[in-house]
């Protein structure tokens, strides 16, 4: 099973840049977008025409802003959009589907660098997430959240962490919380089982020529239950073309849907 994962920044900026065509040579059996900014009235007709795979949306209110996609080669059993929080739903965060005792989520973690507002709302989120997430863990099924969470973990996840640590992205207690997710609730960073070099990053600034100099930030994720973390057999970041500001993360597992 091939999982993908890409903040898009714009489902419409991203087709218009070749990122269905690349999508369909690699064979995915579910794709998840985070950022598309687009109603179900606005996604372009290349991504409607995508032959062989079930789409489902769940888009903000507003227009233009946040929202996420999964398409899947098989049928879900279930979609469930949304986690029931009116205000995060109404962002377009969450859009789960299952197969079996399988559920894989494509999630959107607010962003809080555009302001202090923006911040105490990315808190307010992580805040009142945690223990859906808990729940999700302790219902037994097996589950793979991928998507931008805007958070990078550790030094190793950021080219310039020493100047980073006031940042949004890199605050102590957002890292924290991950440490929470992974140590004490048991959930599993798997691109990190697969991959513990340096420099493995998923999205760059468009100032200074950080994309050039690969000095960027991995906040994008599959964060995983560990029965089907274990399962996890190839990760890569496809970093030869460019859809949005972020980069296309893929996980293979060796799991049938």
């Amino acid at each position: 099973m091939r999982v993908i994962s890409v903040n898009v920044n714009g489902i419409r900026s991203a087709t218009s840049k070749g990122i269905i065509k690349w999508l369909k040579t690699q064979k995915p059996d579910v794709v998840c977008l985070q950022e598309i900014k687009a109603l179900e009235s606005d996604i372009p007709e290349e991504v409607l025409r995508w032959k062989h795979m079930h789409a489902f949306y769940h888009p903000a209110e507003r227009k233009g802003y946040a929202g996420v996609a999964v398409f899947s080669k098989q049928e879900p059993d279930k979609v469930i959009i949304g986690t029931g929080i009116q205000w995060i739903d109404a962002e377009g965060r969450y859009l789960e589907v299952q197969f079996g005792n399988l559920s894989v989520v494509s999630l959107y973690v607010p962003s809080g660098s555009a302001s202090d507002e923006a911040q105490a709302k990315k808190f307010r989120f992580m805040e009142v997430f945690m223990p859906y997430l808990k729940t999700l863990k302790k219902s037994g099924r097996e589950v793979i959240i991928v998507g931008d969470w805007n958070i990078a973990h550790k030094e190793i996840d950021l080219k310039n962490w020493r100047g980073n640590k006031k940042n949004s992205g890199f605050l102590p207690e957002e890292r924290e919380w991950l440490t929470t997710l992974f140590d004490e609730v048991g959930y599993i960073d798997t691109f990190r089982t697969l991959n513990d070099k340096p420099d493995q990053y998923t999205w760059w600034s468009n100032r200074g020529n950080a994309r050039e100099n690969n000095v960027g930030w991995r906040i994008d994720y599959h964060i995983c239950t560990p029965g089907i973390a274990a399962k996890a057999t190839k990760a890569s970041v496809y970093t030869k073309a460019w859809f949005s500001d972020h980069a296309p993360l893929t996980i293979d597992y060796d799991f049938a849907l």
